[in-house]
């Protein structure tokens, strides 16, 4: 694990700990949470408090009772944890937690209303490691096999073991996909009856646009003439509408430059309000579209040598060090991801950390890994920053956070010490 809870605080404040000590933290430390006798009330005193709202507090505390921040200040009582640094809990919308195939409908390539909740796996290990990194909050969307993929989720990374309590809004967002992915496999029939699902289109990206233009028609045309038409039809076009009126945003995931201006000409074609550009590698690459069209980003993690592979595509496509600060420059509404990587250093945390050796302000790549992606799923009212009021996902550190010498030593989750930074009794 990356960034383990160490051995070496002993609930003291520890700054730039050596690298030495670093690697014996990692190399000792447990990856989930003690048992304790807390009563549920944790004042977590700091160094620094970062709140990812708009100011840093100097030698601050943050006090938690019953799942809650109730007081972001000086002092408090409770059980202590005296760290380096807390930020908020990390805001993940590209988790890539689903279950493959089994999270898509097959019947058909445009599915509005399936739902992940559905299909979701609350008890896989991904979900564990990704809470062990620090993300308290995730998206769960299904797999990229279909154009129009079907309802997303917001949901908490631990804590409860069943859906509905774990759950922040169901159906909070619809999922698309552009590019080569949703065609791959397909056949056009030809001779006699379709052998298997398989032998249908799309069969190219031309395709894939077909596909998602006609479903977004279809609603409009049922609505503008009233027709009369099964209620499947009725609650998928239902859905799409709610995408054209704004009440339901649309995450599409775009690698490529061309599938960036594909996404952004049909959000102008159908006056979609609220489009979510995910693992949008290229879309630095637009930058006067991506202004004029008013998207939101949301950027896959830095790959070493820069370059994201598409094996859909066979392609390479290049991100650059830079591509977040770039598109916070030009206006965007940027967000990171780890994708549920098991690499460390595709760990949501480091992706802040690259971003600012990519030129980003350290306010802004907080901001791009809590409040940012919590606002482009309207959730910011309970998660993404320390205020009053909001969950207690908190975030605790041995020292300055994003920083190489750094780790994360702590993990709270609706107030519960979750990963523990004490040493074992």
């Amino acid at each position: 694990m990356k960034n383990p809870d160490s051995p070496m605080m002993n609930l003291t404040k520890t700054r730039r700990p050596s690298l030495a000590l670093l690697a014996l933290a990692v190399a000792a430390a447990p990856t989930t949470a003690m048992a304790n006798d807390d009563d549920g009330r944790w004042v977590i005193s700091a160094d620094a408090v970062y709140t990812a709202a708009g100011d840093v507090l100097e030698g601050g505390t943050v006090v938690v009772a019953d799942g809650k921040i109730v007081a972001v200040g000086p002092g408090g009582s409770g059980n202590v944890l005296e760290v380096a640094a807390v930020t908020p809990g990390f805001v993940d919308l590209a988790v890539r937690i689903d279950t493959d195939a089994y999270s898509v409908e097959q019947s058909t390539e445009a599915s509005f209303t399936s739902s992940i909740d559905d299909s979701l796996d609350l008890f896989s290990y991904r979900w564990k490691r990704a809470l062990a990194s620090g993300v308290t909050t995730a998206l769960a969307t299904p797999s990229d096999m279909n154009v129009i993929g079907g309802l997303c989720t917001v949901l908490k990374t631990g804590g409860a073991p069943t859906l509905e309590a774990r759950t922040l809004v169901s159906g909070a967002a619809l999922r698309a996909c552009l590019g080569p992915q949703p065609s791959a496999g397909n056949q056009a029939p030809r001779l006699g009856p379709a052998a298997t699902f398989y032998y249908r289109r799309p069969t190219t990206r031309m395709g894939v646009e077909w596909v998602f233009r006609k479903s977004f028609y279809d609603a409009i045309n049922a609505k503008r003439f009233g027709l009369d038409v099964a209620s499947e039809d009725a609650a998928q076009n239902a859905v799409a509408l709610r995408v054209i009126d704004g009440e339901l945003p649309i995450i599409v995931k775009t690698q490529a430059t061309q599938d960036v201006r594909t996404a952004i000409y049909l959000k102008e074609e159908f006056g979609i309000p609220r489009m979510i550009l995910d693992d949008a590698v290229e879309a630095w690459k637009e930058p006067e579209l991506l202004r004029r069209s008013g998207v939101a980003v949301v950027l896959p993690p830095a790959p070493k040598d820069g370059r994201v592979r598409d094996d859909y595509a066979n392609d390479n496509y290049f991100l650059a060090l830079e591509s977040a600060a770039t598109l916070k420059e030009l206006g965007v509404l940027v967000a990171l991801s780890g994708h549920g990587s098991s690499d460390p250093e595709s760990r949501i945390a480091n992706q802040a950390g690259f971003a600012m050796r990519g030129g980003m302000s350290f306010e802004d790549a907080l901001a791009a890994v809590t409040i940012n992606p919590a606002k482009m799923m309207g959730v910011d009212d309970r998660v993404g920053s320390i205020e009053v009021g909001k969950d207690a996902d908190l975030v605790l550190w041995n020292g300055t956070p994003f920083e190489p010498t750094s780790a994360i030593i702590g993990v709270l989750l609706n107030g519960e010490l979750v990963v523990d930074p004490r040493p074992a009794e």
